[in-house]
């Protein structure tokens, strides 16, 4: 029957690289004789996080922001790739339709989680040419890759405005500086959160932001790949090739 997927796994190089990317400023405040506290500012948090997310929503539908929130857990727990997975089944459902005929691999049509491998395989046992079988999950790879990558790009979009938005925090806080000056005890204070505006700023939008928006479409090359490898596993199939010319076929989309 159909095989399991291999679980996900944690992706350990993005733990550590923003471990390492914020302990890098944190410490070096520090060395450089600053208090880590002054870095602490929750009115410059608010004003950049909040008028980023503000601004990356307007520019987005509804559904395309929801799904990109939720891939954001990728860059922890990316999908595992299931290539050896697919290769394998791939090859049992051609040797099963060398030996019984297309319409014998209907009953395992039910068993496979995925709507697309479905939707595939529902397509090859009725029957259907294998160019046409080809066009037909092409043009679904194509709209599914798409809906992905406008769905990463609102970590892209966060990356550009967060930094625009620290500036904005910036004149802010300055403004407030100004309307003080008659009070020059409060005018260190009140210069470095608006400065902290603009660490934030830049900050989570090279550090957080931008690199979450590359790695996102990173496991969306992947996951392409991996469904392109299904189609052209399911056309051999379709043409009768032999099961273990299909097989290798198949691998040749494996890195």
């Amino acid at each position: 029957g159909p095989l399991a997927p291999p679980p996900d796994t944690m992706d350990k190089i993005s733990l550590v690289g923003l471990t390492l990317g914020i302990a890098a400023i944190l410490v070096g405040q520090v060395i450089e004789g600053g208090h880590l506290s002054s870095l602490f500012q929750p009115t410059a948090f608010m004003i950049v996080i909040g008028g980023t997310l503000g601004a990356v929503m307007l520019q987005s539908p509804l559904r395309v922001f929801m799904q990109g929130m939720r891939m954001a857990r990728w860059v922890f727990v990316p999908p595992a790739p299931a290539f050896d997975t697919i290769i394998e089944q791939v090859a049992n459902w051609g040797q099963t339709a060398r030996k019984e005929g297309l319409l014998s691999l209907e009953n395992q049509i039910e068993a496979l989680s995925d709507p697309f491998m479905r939707k595939g395989l529902q397509l090859l046992v009725d029957g259907i040419e294998p160019n046409r079988l080809r066009e037909v999950l092409e043009v679904e790879i194509g709209v599914w890759e798409n809906q992905m990558k406008m769905s990463a790009r609102i970590w892209e979009a966060a990356g550009g405005y967060a930094p625009t938005i620290g500036i904005l925090g910036a004149v802010m806080g300055l403004i407030h500086v100004m309307e003080n000056l008659s009070d020059p005890s409060r005018l260190g204070a009140g210069i470095a959160v608006a400065f902290v505006a603009t660490i934030y700023g830049v900050g989570f939008a090279n550090l957080v932001f931008l690199p979450i928006a590359k790695k996102l479409g990173a496991h969306i090359v992947t996951l392409t790949t991996q469904r392109e490898m299904f189609v052209d596993g399911l056309v051999g199939i379709a043409n009768g090739d032999n099961p273990r010319i299909i097989a290798s076929r198949m691998q040749g989309y494996v890195a």
